[in-house]
């Protein structure tokens, strides 16, 4: 029943893509299809697409909305939209510069980051027999529902000052597939991305879901943020610039690993406790 922090997700999954290219957003259209037009729920949904504009620095220059009663049921709404960003062709951010040494620095996430939630339904409501009410003390005392609906975090404002400075040789953003699939996709042949998972703080949602869902530690970082929602890539002469950057607009950051000659898979994950 809470609609009013959908939009800002959707917004989100589109700015941090084309963040992640160097591209600054400049507007953003959003589409609602729904079985009956409810007015007061459309605009708790609009609002929160409102707000993921503010966010983002974006205009919403316009949207659509459909009644369709013949393919969604009354309650049932699809929320999708798209942004268009401008970034010079010499500032492209596409990985390719990326060497072996540069050093991986991941900015953190606000939770789930609207991902995974087909297997959080599954290992909190089916499996652990969970509500949206349930409190646990390792969320500190927040119901289960408002932790998972935490929205998405958007990297507009931190990544803003990096862009077009340089410093940035790569950008992944880390939704589906999380760190075994989406870093590699940036990486030239040849080299892989190694991680050491103990360099940052994993917020508790995460571990309520691997400890419910009886899922494998490494495997949660192959489907779960795991509290890093985008990881940059730099060379390590320029690591200390790009965290006083970073520090003076009071983005907190971590660096969580480097890029070294390919031997097994494309991504390695590294812990003391492995």
């Amino acid at each position: 029943g809470k609609h009013d922090t959908i939009g800002i997700d959707c917004v989100a999954m589109c700015v941090n893509d084309i963040l992640a290219q160097g591209a600054e957003p400049l507007y953003f259209l959003d589409y609602i299809a729904c079985g009956k037009n409810d007015p007061e729920l459309l605009e708790q949904v609009v609002k929160g697409v409102c707000e993921g504009c503010v966010q983002a620095g974006a205009a919403l220059v316009g949207g659509e909305t459909a009644e369709m009663p013949d393919m969604y049921d009354a309650d049932e709404y699809d929320l999708a939209g798209f942004t268009t960003g401008v970034v010079e062709k010499s500032c492209i951010i596409d990985g390719s510069d990326i060497r072996k040494n540069d050093v991986l620095i991941g900015l953190p996430s606000s939770g789930l980051h609207s991902n995974g939630f087909s297997l959080v339904r599954k290992a909190l409501f089916k499996d652990g027999g969970l509500s949206c009410d349930s409190v646990l003390p390792e969320l500190g005392g927040r119901k289960l529902g408002d932790t998972l609906l935490t929205p998405t975090r958007i990297y507009a404002q931190a990544l803003k000052p990096l862009l077009g400075t340089g410093l940035i040789r790569g950008i992944a953003h880390i939704t589906g597939g999380a760190f075994l699939e989406k870093v590699p996709r940036i990486i030239p042949d040849g080299l892989a991305a190694s991680f050491d998972i103990d360099s940052w703080p994993v917020p508790p949602v995460f571990t309520v879901i691997e400890r419910y869902g009886h899922v494998g530690h490494l495997e949660m970082y192959n489907i779960f943020n795991m509290g890093i929602g985008m990881v940059l890539m730099v060379r390590p002469d320029d690591v200390r610039r790009t965290v006083s950057i970073l520090d003076s607009h009071d983005e907190p950051c971590y660096i969580i690993g480097s890029i070294t000659e390919q031997a097994g898979g494309q991504a390695e994950l590294h812990s003391k406790l492995f």
